[in-house]
């Protein structure tokens, strides 16, 4: 008799739990624990916070080439465009 063979004539529950196509997770040692739902979630503002440097950023610099802001075309400007596009999308990565 082969070790197939005798596993299937052994009427062993763990040995047909352990054999097969669907092994359960938990015989295996696969599951992982559930994480609280509330502690996932970035703050309600969070979203409005990353939308609003975003907008301002791409403002100012749509402002500064356009030569609306006070100071005529003024490389500064550009930079606090972009310092606050680049905070936004640090805080993208962040939210959740």
């Amino acid at each position: 008799m082969t070790s197939i063979g005798r596993m299937a004539s052994s009427g062993s529950k763990k040995a047909a739990k352990s054999v097969g196509r669907y092994v359960d997770p938990h015989v295996r040692g696969r599951v992982t624990a559930k994480q609280q739902v509330s502690h996932d979630h970035s703050p309600h503002w969070f979203g409005w916070v990353l939308l609003d440097l975003m907008l301002f950023g791409v403002l100012v610099i749509t402002l500064n080439y356009l030569q609306v802001l006070p100071g005529s075309t003024s490389s500064w400007y550009l930079v606090l465009g972009l310092a606050a596009l680049f905070s936004a999308f640090y805080l993208a990565t962040r939210f959740r």
